[in-house]
């Protein structure tokens, strides 16, 4: 018997895992979308095939297709606001505004009313209240939801809402929010909320998608208001969890034409997860706003025809003349970022990253270092934050281009997550933002040590890392 097995072990060696191998890379090279991506699958299906097979299964799809089919719904829901979006169209038209909008597959709007919100309080109690204003639905998403304090202050406001006839419905990502006590989302679903269950969806993780993670984080209330923005939903984003401290993000509040944009995004992730079209049950002409900012929000994900991340940020730089500001928790950016940040600093730009000191993922926070020398020697400034963690994603460029959102720089976001960031082409909304993180750096240290400075395991340990880089 024990015979039989080897020689059925050894077939399979001999036979399969050659054919298995063979099938991952023409997929690999049928599928590619960078160089760099396909040649680290390559390099270890051929070095290491037992474990990079399995690896292939989870992590090496390219393309959702069924995210991709029933996106189709939407164009219903474009066509009615499309017309709407012309009569709050801006006054004027903005440098990169075509880009953007090509990008979004949706016209800058004009008339909207935008409001940063610093650090998770002042977020929570603008969210809470928001939702406390509810007289028709709540539709609310997030990548991370934890049971704790701040989770239960949510799920107290959102049964509310339902007791009071709100339709309120919640999606969130079964990665992002692993370990979520049962005994919530039973809570929720007794109260009348739909929730929709990751592991029950027709999403990534029934597929062996699990790359695919949806990392937007969206709350809209009656189609009026919306936010989106760095933030989470649990104790550790209000500088509560000791292992972090203090904790820096940035959030968004929204009111005006753009916040149909935000939900029709969500809508979409709403019918992949359940297929279930939402778009004739909601509102979607919230009233323009008097005096507002020209705004345009740009969903990206896997499922994009071009590189929508990556094309997002490299348009975003190029238009710079003055500065680049950036902060984000991880930089791990593809080659045409990491070219055009080094152009813009080239040129006379002053560009800055902001970067947390701190670390919540060892590998990115690693392979960020392989990219500082680059950098520094074009002219970029690297600054890491030094109270707690930084964890904002935005951008300003020059005094009049932001943006807002939940992209981090890095290859996750710009090909495998579901992502959103809000742009903004006002000057007195820049202005904010500019006096904002100008009081971060305040609390920053430039890096001046090159790589080869640092201690021998970081040394080390960038280098492995930035092989990672399509996948970090």
């Amino acid at each position: 018997m024990f015979a039989n097995l080897d020689i059925l072990w050894s077939l399979a060696a001999a036979i399969l895992l050659p054919l298995a191998v063979a099938v991952a890379i023409w997929r690999v090279l049928a599928n590619a979308r960078t160089p760099q991506g396909s040649a680290a699958w390559v390099t270890f299906l051929l070095a290491a095939p037992w474990f990079a097979i399995p690896a292939y299964l989870f992590f090496g799809h390219d393309k959702l297709h069924g995210y991709k089919k029933r996106r189709r719904i939407s164009h219903q829901v474009m066509k009615k606001f499309a017309g709407y979006a012309c009569e709050v169209a801006p006054a004027e038209r903005h440098p990169g505004q075509e880009a953007f909008e090509r990008l979004a597959e949706m016209p800058v709007t004009g008339c909207n009313k935008l409001r940063l919100l610093v650090d998770g309080d002042e977020t929570f109690a603008a969210i809470h209240d928001a939702i406390d204003r509810a007289q028709s639905y709540v539709l609310v998403q997030y990548y991370t939801l934890v049971a704790d304090s701040t989770g239960a202050a949510l799920a107290e406001r959102l049964i509310a809402a339902a007791a009071r006839g709100v339709d309120v419905r919640l999606i969130y990502d079964g990665v992002g929010s692993y370990g979520l006590d049962k005994g919530y989302i039973k809570r929720l679903k007794e109260a009348g909320i739909v929730v929709v269950d990751p592991k029950g969806a027709t999403g990534p993780t029934s597929r062996l998608q699990l790359n695919f993670r949806n990392h937007r984080k969206t709350v809209i209330v009656d189609g009026i208001e919306g936010f989106t923005g760095g933030l989470n939903m649990s104790d550790t984003y209000r500088g509560l969890n000791e292992k972090f401290g203090l904790w820096r993000d940035t959030h968004l509040h929204l009111r005006g034409p753009a916040v149909a944009q935000l939900q029709l995004s969500y809508v979409e992730d709403w019918h992949w997860a359940t297929n279930e079209a939402l778009g004739t049950r909601l509102f979607w002409m919230p009233e323009p706003e008097a005096h507002g900012a020209d705004v345009v929000v740009v969903p990206m994900g896997p499922v994009d025809e071009l590189d929508t991340g990556s094309l997002y940020f490299v348009t975003a730089i190029t238009l710079a003349q003055d500065r680049v500001w950036i902060a984000t928790p991880y930089l791990v950016p593809d080659g045409e970022v990491l070219a055009t940040l080094k152009s813009a600093a080239l040129r006379g730009c002053d560009v800055r990253i902001l970067l947390p000191e701190g670390r919540d993922h060892w590998l990115t926070w690693l392979a960020a270092f392989s990219y500082f020398d680059e950098l520094r020697l074009a002219g970029v400034k690297i600054l890491r934050y030094q109270p707690g963690f930084m964890h904002q994603k935005l951008f300003l460029v020059d005094d009049h281009l932001a943006g807002v959102g939940t992209a981090n720089l890095d290859n996750r976001s710009f090909r495998l997550n579901f992502e959103t960031m809000v742009t903004v082409f006002d000057m007195p909304f820049a202005g904010a933002m500019a006096q904002m993180l100008e009081t971060d750096f305040t609390h920053a240290t430039e890096l001046t040590t090159p790589i080869d400075g640092q201690p021998l395991w970081l040394r080390a340990g960038a280098r492995l890392a930035r092989l990672l880089a399509p996948v970090l």
